[in-house]
């Protein structure tokens, strides 16, 4: 990791090339055959969004991180990439901002350059703030670049400059990659290919939603979805178990669900095809419930970050009952941080009150767990929820 102040961590790129002059030429007649010289070089562009919610309880001491997911330009791309924020900076000169670097995270080449540009999303959605690197930099595996100074967290804060809409702040990166080498007559050193995207996700989504070559039924509440015995033993072990032994749902290719909406029912089975869904927000507690059941643990660890993301005062209790009967520990840990931090408001909910006499260990662990606090009080920085492979 590098350090400077205020600009680019330090430039360890040697000068820039020398512009070849045109003068000093032997023959200006002189005809040449080769191909005249046309430099190209080949960038790639692209760009992530990264949203820190809560960002103002953030306790992490100077020169602690926070990352952000990994990312890059395509689904066939090798160069994996992140960001890195030091919410109270990297060192004591910068202890007064907020510092941000991008960092290269996976690389299959010896090196690679590439430019940047950071800045913040306000409330409109709107740019503010931007810094960018003046040329190219030369990134290997594990090495960032970035601004130690990005941005004063006295103004960062400040409600009134808008930069922290619902105290969510959204970091937004745009990257230049230099895609590959070229020699001097301007043709690439590697040979291009046009690789297709990887449709193996819409592919299967197809073959889920047009039921072709389907081998079994699942039946709920009246409603039957067809589907590949092959597929859900490969994505459930559950579905596995009931295909591999002598059950009646091998015997008669049929399985029927009782405890899963089929709304729910509908989703998990996208998910199972595609790896994806489209209503997890909206229905993530019943998700949550069906992916325990199915041993989906992807599936389930997904429905807790956003239940983590939507805790309030109002469904912290229910949130806090749900990860304990599906053994849900990343969501029952925030949920428990969550009523502690609101204590006073969240007593006061029907949810709560319930729970006192449905669950009273529920409410021992939330007051043991207020017990061992130090003070300050709360870590309220939201964790990131580590979701399996």
């Amino acid at each position: 990791m590098c350090h400077s102040p205020v600009s680019l961590l330090p430039a360890d790129l040697g000068p820039p090339a020398a512009v070849l002059p045109h003068a000093r030429r032997r023959r200006a007649t002189r005809r040449s055959h080769r191909p005249a010289l046309c430099p190209q070089v080949k960038v790639v562009k692209f760009s992530y969004m990264w949203t820190i919610n809560n960002f103002s309880f953030c306790r992490e001491e100077m020169g602690e991180v926070l990352k952000s997911s990994t990312f890059s330009a395509g689904a066939n791309d090798k160069l994996k990439w992140c960001l890195r924020v030091n919410p109270k900076g990297l060192d004591e000169e910068s202890k007064d901002y907020l510092s941000l670097y991008l960092l290269l995270v996976a690389c299959n080449k010896q090196e690679v350059r590439a430019k940047f540009k950071f800045s913040i999303l306000n409330a409109k959605r709107e740019e503010t703030k931007a810094m960018e690197s003046q040329r190219a930099y030369r990134f290997v595996q594990g090495k960032d670049w970035g601004f130690k100074k990005f941005i004063r967290r006295d103004f960062l804060l400040d409600e009134a400059n808008g930069l922290l809409p619902e105290d969510k702040l959204t970091l937004f990166c745009e990257v230049s990659v230099v895609a590959d080498s070229v020699n001097i007559y301007g043709q690439s050193n590697q040979v291009q290919f046009k690789v297709p995207d990887c449709r193996l996700s819409d592919d299967l989504g197809q073959l889920f939603e047009s039921q072709r070559f389907s081998d079994v039924t699942l039946s709920v509440g009246g409603r039957e979805f067809q589907a590949h015995k092959a597929i859900l033993a490969a994505r459930s072990p559950v579905f596995a178990a009931m295909f591999e032994h002598e059950m009646e749902e091998r015997k008669h290719n049929r399985v029927d669900i009782t405890d899963v909406d089929h709304e729910v029912l509908r989703e998990m089975l996208r998910f199972i095809y595609t790896g994806k869904t489209n209503n997890l927000e909206k229905m993530a507690d019943d998700l949550l419930s069906a992916a325990d059941k199915y041993a989906m643990e992807r599936l389930k660890v997904m429905c807790e970050e956003a239940l983590c993301n939507n805790l309030s005062i109002e469904n912290a209790a229910e949130a806090l009952i749900l990860a304990d009967l599906h053994s849900a520990e990343q969501l029952k840990a925030q949920a428990i941080d969550y009523i502690n931090i609101h204590a006073t408001d969240v007593m006061e909910t029907p949810a709560w009150k319930s729970m006192i006499t449905s669950h009273p260990h529920l409410i021992a662990e939330a007051f043991r767990a207020l017990a061992t606090q130090q003070v300050p009080p709360i870590n309220t920085t939201r964790k990131r929820i580590k979701t399996s492979q």
